[in-house]
């Protein structure tokens, strides 16, 4: 793996595993396979196809410490079906999973190793404390956050299950794509919200990310993250706490104030009326205006101008893998 340079968190951060980003992302989550293929046209990424594919109840059970992919010939189908649907024929794409399937720490160093071998060592001594199985059996991925005074700086990272991770990739290769990156859902929302607005807009934002089986938060500062936090099922209730006590936390340990972005993502994903009292709730308790992720400002998509809001939440996080180098 090698550290990703530049100025925002899409460009300085690791993958779990690293490389450019090619043309196609392929997305799994519970339910469905997503793929999605851009272009550039006159300097600007353009959506230029996706497809979309429903799997069997059970094939595939996001989790961090449990077998993932129990039916590997229906996940290959599957993405085999969605990748045929984009005109490119990728061979190599960016692969997207639940954000369930890894743990995300974020580590402070008071004095940062001037040698990137230390820091690694560094790193993985320090997430071998909490990490929930072998760190021999791990996929460790990290990248920088926010400077410290005095030089120090914190990093977030990444642990997985090696072994959960290549159940994913070779469904990937059996259905004719190498997954060259594999990378976490609300990473790339992230990535997709930074295209959307830049990394240098003034305050910090919070993503609030539904998926189906889970809920994730984070707040971003600038290019940083500087905070995440996933939980498993969660009914609407559960959210709404979750987001004030994150909006709390941020206020009282953060140094921060009122949140200048509040965007919701995968809300349709859960139904209208599910979507709806969230979309309220967090706005009572927040006082803010929420915004859903549309990134056709920064990505339109090819002959499609109505799109809804299903479409943009499903397409959103396999988008912001192939984002993550093209947008400054």
């Amino acid at each position: 793996m090698s550290v990703q340079s530049g100025t925002s968190i899409r460009r300085r951060r690791r993958t779990l595993f690293g490389s450019p980003p090619p043309s196609a992302a392929l997305e799994v989550t519970r339910g469905h396979v997503t793929a999605v293929g851009i272009a550039d046209e006159s300097g600007q990424p353009v959506v230029a196809a996706y497809g979309a594919e429903t799997l069997p109840a059970g094939a595939v059970e996001p989790a961090l410490n449990a077998v993932n992919v129990v039916d590997p010939t229906a996940l290959a189908t599957a993405a085999k079906a969605a990748l045929e649907k984009l005109s490119l024929r990728p061979k190599r794409v960016a692969l997207v999973l639940p954000d369930v399937v890894a743990k995300v720490s974020l580590l402070r160093f008071e004095k940062v190793p001037p040698r990137l071998q230390d820091l690694d060592q560094l790193i993985r001594w320090q997430i071998r404390k909490t990490a929930p199985f072998r760190i021999e059996d791990a996929q460790v991925s990290w990248f920088p956050g926010v400077a410290l005074a005095g030089g120090g700086r914190e990093y977030i990272v990444t642990i997985a299950r090696r072994d959960v991770i290549e159940s994913y990739e070779r469904a990937c290769d059996a259905a004719g794509a190498h997954p060259g990156i594999v990378d976490l859902a609300s990473f790339n929302l992230i990535n997709t919200g930074l295209a959307v607005a830049g990394s240098d807009a003034p305050g910090d934002w919070l993503l609030v990310h539904l998926a189906s089986d889970y809920a994730t938060l984070a707040v971003v500062r600038g290019p940083d993250l500087v905070f995440f936090r996933n939980r498993g099922s969660s009914g609407p209730a559960e959210i709404a706490d979750l987001v004030h006590q994150t909006a709390m936390y941020h206020e009282d340990r953060l140094g921060g104030g009122k949140f200048t972005r509040v965007v919701v993502a995968g809300a349709s994903m859960r139904g209208p009326e599910q979507a709806e009292w969230l979309r309220k709730s967090i706005e009572e308790r927040l006082g803010s205006r929420i915004e859903t992720l549309d990134f056709r400002t920064a990505a339109p998509i090819r002959d499609r101008i109505g799109a809804g809001p299903e479409l943009l939440d499903v397409l959103a996080p396999p988008l912001g893998a192939l984002l993550r180098e093209r947008v400054a």
